[in-house]
């Protein structure tokens, strides 16, 4: 291989840039999507439920409530559990803006945690320090795809009736001692976007065992209206009241249909990110420059993300630099994420500011996600760890 980086004029190691995800569409999802919109209900009609009832039992929850895309289920976990101004609900710096935006819609005020150093995952003693009267919620963000140490987040709130909202947005197919993601909180949100487990295209899914706040959520989906097209039709009747202020986060039939398609293939594609973290696991075992998250025994790691430190002190550059020559490499790389207590909206309307979570400020000076979705060939992952093997390699002191 030539050892000349691309960012310096060198070959690249691929031609065509590997994306960090990317969705898997076959033919039987595309005949199932044909199918319901030859059909009379592409929207409120039969498959929002079908979906819905077999995402509930692959998580092993009572209910499973469709919308619109993973932040409308955060937003609707929120509503449900009725947190509005006065609220406080704590959230981990390390995750994506919508986790803390879901409160904000409310009215509620996002407390923001620091993470633990290995996992990036919520600290339960920095939840313990941020505990007050006020706190309604806990948001325990699985981040990556590995779910967080529920058991010591549940000692804490159970005293305070506390509720565990699950962000399982990174998660599904994920375990944590043998459960399942998707009934470890009371609530569960969860994203279907094309980079994630299983796609709608755009949608999300939120899982409880609790039928009043399933109930809730489907109102609140449907702009507060008691009652939905195909209901009313199914009565023979015009008449709906709308009786709380909802919002238009319905999921169609026709986007319902290739999640029920995909959703038979979910175990194989989780089984494949698997192998592929595996290899990446064993590739840069040794590698001083580039360190893997760590991984707790009692999980089952969905692995949305396969997320590296690189490892500053022992390279020439930072990583904005090996971000910019991995991609030169044809390597798409991402960041994931910039700690959400950072941006200017929270600065400006919350008052929060660097040093509030500095061990989730160091890790964004460092990580970076590498490519992983289940379509990837052996040669794919080949060509990301030769390129970071390249460009560390490099760039090392």
């Amino acid at each position: 291989m030539n050892e000349h980086l691309a960012i310096d004029g060198g070959t690249p190691v691929r031609k065509n840039t590997l994306p960090y995800g990317r969705q898997s569409i076959e033919e039987e999802d595309i005949q199932a999507v044909v199918e319901v919109l030859r059909s009379d209900w592409l929207t409120t009609g039969p498959k929002v439920s079908e979906f819905e009832r077999a995402f509930a039992k692959y998580v092993g929850a009572r209910e499973a409530v469709a919308v619109a895309n993973g932040t409308a289920a955060l937003h609707a976990a929120v509503y449900a559990l009725r947190i509005g101004p006065g609220d406080e609900v704590i959230v981990p710096a390390v995750t994506f803006a919508a986790s803390a935006n879901a409160v904000v819609y409310q009215g509620g005020t996002p407390v923001f945690a620091d993470v633990e150093k290995e996992t990036l995952l919520i600290d339960a003693a920095q939840v313990e320090a941020k505990i007050s009267p006020r706190t309604r919620a806990i948001i325990a963000v699985d981040y990556a795809g590995q779910p967080c140490d529920y058991d010591a987040l549940r000692e804490l709130a159970e005293p305070h009736s506390i509720a565990i909202i699950s962000d399982a947005c990174h998660a599904l197919g994920g375990k944590y001692k043998d459960r399942k993601v998707g009934g470890l909180g009371r609530l569960s949100a969860f994203s279907l976007h094309p980079v994630k487990h299983i796609t709608t295209g755009e949608g999300g899914v939120i899982t409880t065992d609790d039928e009043e706040l399933a109930r809730r959520m489907r109102v609140f989906r449907n702009h507060g209206i008691t009652s939905d097209h195909r209901q009313r039709e199914a009565l023979g009747s015009w008449f709906y009241e709308m009786v709380d202020l909802g919002f238009n986060y319905r999921l169609t039939d026709f986007q319902c249909a290739l999640g029920l398609s995909q959703l038979r293939r979910l175990d194989s594609w989780i089984e494949r990110r698997q192998e592929i973290a595996a290899r990446y696991d064993r590739a840069f075992a040794d590698v001083e420059a580039v360190n893997p998250l760590g991984v707790r025994r009692e999980v089952s790691h969905a692995y949305h993300l396969y997320v590296v430190r690189a490892n500053t002190d022992l390279l020439r550059v930072d990583r904005s630099r090996i971000f910019a020559a991995l991609r030169a490499e044809g390597i798409g790389v991402n960041v994931h994420y910039v700690p959400v207590h950072l941006h200017p909206f929270y600065r400006e309307r919350f008052g929060t500011a660097p040093g509030l979570c500095p061990v989730a400020e160091a890790a964004y000076e460092q990580i970076l996600s590498l490519p992983l979705f289940a379509a990837m060939t052996d040669e794919d992952v080949d060509d990301v760890i030769s390129a970071v093997f390249k460009v560390c390699g490099a760039y090392r002191n």
